[in-house]
């Protein structure tokens, strides 16, 4: 394992980082790209892997010089290892690929005898099987797929986080809707909260869970047990939530990265 050439030959190496940059790595003759971000809160390095799963992020303090924080990444190389081996195939979002919507699979199919540009159907095939047609060009179908997904779980999210804050008699500000990769959802003390757009993929009682959880945190920002009694008590199907997402949050990274 070992830096790349050009890495240790960096003008400002010693200097600390002041602002995100991008690096690389090279662990056993495969390059990764390595982000490096500075956090003014972080007490130690934090090491993860990037969203599409064949790079790197490093959290570091402020006033760590590159080659420390380069140095401690190369000194990880075999969870890396361990971490890329985990990561399931990409998936993306065009023709003849099947992606879940809310849990189900689908197959995506072009189709150009609608204006609608995302629909969803159950195909008449001796074996059902669910559809989600496309239309336009080619060239448009990812970013038409990834607009509908999202523009459906801002739906679902926004239904399901008001409807817990009428049964918790508390109001949300607004609602976000992001592509964040270390969490499903967030809320803050002005009574925000931001969810990922990836729960689209998974199935409604998880999406609901993430929004029950949290709504509670408008009451509660902590983890303490009023907090989980407040969750539990509303949302019914939260260990069985939190199970899946334990197993299964990873996988809904592949899709449309």
């Amino acid at each position: 394992m070992a830096l790349l050439p050009s890495i240790l030959h960096k003008a400002g190496i010693r200097a600390g980082i002041k602002a995100a940059a991008k690096s690389q790595l090279v662990l056993d003759g495969k390059t990764l790209d390595v982000t490096l971000r500075p956090n003014a809160r972080a007490k130690r390095i934090i090491l993860r892997l990037d969203k599409q799963g064949d790079g790197i992020v490093l959290t570091v303090p402020s006033g760590t010089s590159h080659g420390k924080a380069m140095e401690f990444a190369a000194s990880q190389g075999p969870w890396i290892w361990q971490q890329l081996a985990k990561q399931p195939d990409l998936v993306q979002l065009s023709t003849g690929q099947i992606i879940p919507v809310r849990g189900v699979p689908h197959r995506i199919t072009g189709r150009n005898d609608r204006r609608t540009p995302v629909w969803c159907e159950q195909s008449q095939e001796e074996t059902p099987q669910d559809i989600l047609f496309v239309s336009g060009d080619d060239r448009h179908h990812s970013r038409r797929i990834k607009d509908w997904l999202k523009k459906q779980a801002r739906s679902d999210l926004t239904g399901a986080a008001h409807l817990y804050a009428d049964k918790m008699e508390t109001t949300i500000s607004r609602i976000s809707i992001r592509d964040t990769s270390s969490r499903w959802g967030s809320c803050s003390s002005d009574g925000a909260l931001s969810f990922s757009w990836r729960l689209i993929f998974s199935p409604p009682y998880v999406l609901d869970y993430v929004a029950a959880h949290e709504v509670a945190h408008l009451l509660e920002m902590n983890h303490s047990p009023r907090f989980w009694h407040l969750v539990e008590s509303h949302c019914l199907a939260t260990t069985q939530a939190k199970k899946w997402l334990k197993a299964n949050g990873r996988s809904l990274h592949r899709y449309g990265v």
